[in-house]
C-alpha cells in the first residue's frame, strides 16, 4: 500500500445505552426521603441536664439526654442517618427488608424508621439483648433473629440480606460516614449550641462510649473542624476490644465474648471506631458503670441503661483529677438509653449476683467523691 493512500475507515461502533431509570422506583423513593427528613422536623432536640456538683468546685458536668428521642435512645440519630444514606444510595428498595446487626437500641430505631417508609425489618441480636428492647422492635413492626454467639450477628445479617434481596444496613461499617459530622444539628453542634449561656462553654472533655464509634468520631472531627481544644474520651467496657486495640495500635484486636452492657463494646474492632481521633480511653469494669448507673438514679431521679453509667463514672473520674489538679471546665457526657429497658438487669440484684458482680466497692467511691471531692479507687 502507497504511503499516500487514506486509511481504511474504522467501522462506527453502535451506541450503547442501558436506562434502568424506574419511575415508579424514583416516585417512592423520593416519598421515603421525605417521610424520613420530615421526621426529623417533628423531633425537638435533647436537654443537656446538669449533674449536681459543688460550684466552688470549678467543674461542671452535664449529660446530654438522648433517652428522650421518640425511640428512647442516642441511636435514633444514627437510624435516621443509616436510612437516609442508604435511601440516598439506593439500597433500600421497596417491598424489601432491611436487616441489621444490633445489641438491640440501634434496631428499635431502625424498626421504627423501616416502619414509617413501609419496608420489612429483621434484627440480628444475641439471645441475651434485654426482653424489653425485644417488645419494642416487635411494636414497631420489626422481627428478632436471635444468635447464641454475638460474633456472629454480622454474618448472619449478610446471610439474611442475601437470601430475602434486601439490605444490610451494617451500622458498625456505615455509621462514622452516613452522619454529616460538620454540623447540620448533629449531636456535637447541639451540644455546643446549649452550652452556650454557661460558665464554661467550651468543655475540656466529652466522655462518648462507642458501640459503632460512629458518636466519639462526629464528636472528635466536630471539635476539630471547629477548632476547638476539647479533647475525647472513650470509656469500654469489660469483653470489648477497643480499648486494647486502641493502645495497643492493633486494627485486628478482637475479644472472646459479648459486652454485658448492652448497646457498647464490641468484640472487633469495627470499621466505624476511628482510633485518631480519640484522645483518651478508660477501661471500666461493669460493676463501676452498674454502680454509676444506679448513683444516678438517686441523684438526679433519672434511671437510665448501663452504657450511660459506663460514660458517667469516667466523666466523675475526669472530674476528680480535674479537682485535684485544680483546673476548671466542664465535662459532658450522654444519657444514651432509658433505664425502663433494663429492669431485669441492671436494676435487679438478682442478675448482679448471677453475673458476679460486687457493685458496693463502686458505689463507695462515688458516695465519698460526691460528698468530699476525693476520690478514692475501689479495693
Amino acid at each position: 500500500m502507497s504511503t499516500t493512500d487514506p486509511a481504511p475507515p474504522v467501522p462506527a461502533l453502535p451506541t450503547q445505552d442501558v436506562d434502568r431509570s424506574d419511575p415508579d422506583r424514583r416516585g417512592w423513593l423520593k416519598e421515603a426521603v421525605r417521610k424520613v427528613r420530615a421526621e426529623s422536623g417533628r423531633s425537638a432536640d435533647t436537654h443537656l441536664l446538669a449533674f449536681p456538683l459543688p460550684e466552688e468546685w470549678g467543674v461542671d458536668l452535664y449529660l446530654k439526654d438522648e433517652s428522650t428521642h421518640p425511640t428512647g435512645s442516642l441511636k435514633h440519630r444514627l437510624a435516621r442517618s443509616l436510612f437516609l444514606h442508604a435511601l440516598c444510595n439506593g439500597w433500600i428498595r421497596q417491598g424489601r427488608p432491611v436487616i441489621e446487626a444490633s445489641s438491640g437500641s440501634t434496631a428499635v430505631s431502625e424498626a421504627y424508621f423501616a416502619k414509617l417508609i413501609g419496608v420489612p425489618f429483621i434484627a440480628v441480636m444475641p439471645r441475651t439483648t434485654s426482653s424489653e428492647k425485644t417488645r419494642l422492635i416487635e411494636f414497631h413492626g420489626g422481627t428478632c433473629h436471635l444468635v447464641d454467639d454475638p460474633r456472629t450477628v454480622y454474618e448472619v445479617s449478610a446471610r439474611l440480606a442475601a437470601e430475602s434481596g434486601g439490605h444490610f444496613m451494617d451500622q458498625f461499617t456505615y455509621a462514622e460516614r452516613a452522619t454529616d459530622w460538620r454540623g447540620n444539628n448533629n449531636i456535637a453542634e447541639s451540644v455546643y449550641q446549649q452550652l452556650a449561656g454557661e460558665r464554661y462553654p467550651e468543655p475540656a472533655w466529652i466522655v462518648a462510649t462507642a458501640g459503632t464509634g460512629g458518636t466519639s468520631a462526629t464528636f472528635a472531627r466536630y471539635i476539630r473542624y471547629m477548632q476547638y481544644d476539647t479533647r475525647v474520651c472513650v470509656p469500654d467496657p469489660e469483653n470489648s476490644c477497643f480499648f486494647d486495640g486502641w493502645t495497643r495500635g492493633d486494627p485486628e484486636a478482637t475479644s472472646d465474648c459479648g459486652s454485658r452492657i448492652e448497646g457498647i463494646g464490641r468484640p472487633r474492632m469495627e470499621p466505624s471506631f476511628v482510633p485518631a481521633a480519640v484522645d483518651r480511653m478508660m477501661k471500666v469494669p461493669d460493676a463501676a458503670s452498674v454502680a454509676a448507673v444506679r448513683q444516678l438514679d438517686r441523684v438526679l431521679g433519672r434511671r437510665a441503661g448501663g452504657s450511660t453509667g459506663t460514660g458517667l463514672w469516667s466523666s466523675l473520674r475526669i472530674v476528680a483529677r480535674m479537682l485535684a489538679a485544680g483546673e476548671q471546665g466542664s465535662v459532658v457526657t450522654l444519657l444514651c438509653d432509658p433505664g425502663e429497658r433494663y429492669l431485669d438487669k441492671y436494676y435487679a440484684d438478682s442478675w448482679l449476683a448471677r453475673q458476679g458482680l460486687d457493685i458496693a466497692p463502686y458505689t463507695r467511691t462515688l458516695e465519698r467523691f460526691l460528698a468530699s471531692g476525693e476520690w478514692v479507687e475501689p479495693h
